[in-house]
């Protein structure tokens, strides 16, 4: 994988290849998303989810939620990437969480960015204490929250205020990562994603982890791919079978247009290459080291 790396960097062919995966990804009905009655539940025109592949939502009439299900079987890790709400889907989001019995939320953009809002305040912040939505009838109150230099961790209480069952969620939130861009290093992205790994969301006894963005595909896709790509190396005998490409054309077929640039796919190979290396004890995620890749980061 680091050879592919530094061949496909040296002869620039970053964008070639990220062209050759979008003529490869699968093209799946989304004729649900289209309907009149669901078009306002979308943050943007052209990001819609496959109707195979959506998430149901279970109360009221309209079960439509803008939300993808992506299965990786082999890892055994279930994802729901979702767009960032709107103010009239806050409440939809929230229904989500509690009936897929989601454990952690993990979100890559800010409410507001470059002056344009991306994401409407879906959680409580700190003033305020609690939420209420009362379209599907629950609550959101803000436990504790901890913040670091470019990410925050919030404990918040999700109430069901039909039945008053609570439940802990954890919302993790990456507060550094610009629109349509890469973060500023793998090993500060590499630290987000363990922290998240530690917290035991995204495993199997919970349910699928709600990941979002913007439109839930560009920084939502790198987060998932990156995920992936490292369990399935931990998991197989010979872990350069792992092949990046491949495993993102399979992401594809559940959600629409997983990562957005060549930059974000040229940095899902250096997070792989990087959280790879340290998982298997070479602590240089924090150090300088003399690996060939170091002047690209």
């Amino acid at each position: 994988m680091e050879a592919e790396f530094l061949e496909i960097d040296e002869n620039e062919r970053w964008s070639a290849i990220y062209q050759e995966i979008r003529q490869q990804s699968s093209e799946c009905a989304c004729s649900d998303a289209k309907l009149p009655e669901n078009k306002t539940r979308n943050r943007y025109r052209d990001v819609s989810p496959f109707d195979h592949s959506r998430i149901h939502l279970q109360l009221g009439s309209n079960d439509y939620i803008n939300a993808s299900l992506i299965t990786v079987e082999e890892a055994q890790r279930n994802y729901i990437l979702t767009q960032g709400p709107l103010p009239s889907t806050c409440g939809h989001f929230w229904e989500m969480v509690w009936e897929q019995r989601t454990h952690g939320v993990v979100m890559l953009n800010r409410v507001i960015e470059k002056g344009s809002i991306k994401c409407a305040q879906y959680w409580p912040q700190r003033e305020e204490k609690d939420a209420i939505f009362e379209d599907t009838n629950f609550k959101v109150t803000l436990v504790s929250e901890d913040i670091k230099s470019y990410y925050t961790v919030r404990q918040l209480e999700l109430e069901n205020l039909l039945t008053h069952e609570t439940r802990e969620i954890l919302h993790f939130h990456y507060t550094t990562w610009p629109d349509f861009g890469v973060p500023e290093s793998p090993a500060s992205f590499l630290n987000f994603l363990f922290k998240v790994r530690e917290s035991g969301c995204l495993n199997s006894e919970h349910g699928p982890v709600v990941v979002h963005c913007s439109a839930g595909i560009g920084r939502s896709g790198t987060f998932c791919l990156v995920d992936t790509c490292l369990l399935l190396m931990s998991l197989r005998k010979d872990p350069s079978s792992v092949r990046i490409r491949d495993v993102l054309l399979k992401m594809r077929q559940y959600r629409m247009g997983l990562i957005q640039t060549a930059d974000q796919l040229r940095f899902s190979y250096l997070a792989v290459i990087e959280g790879a290396k340290y998982i298997k004890g070479d602590k240089s995620l924090q150090a300088g080291s003399s690996s060939p890749l170091r002047s690209f980061l």
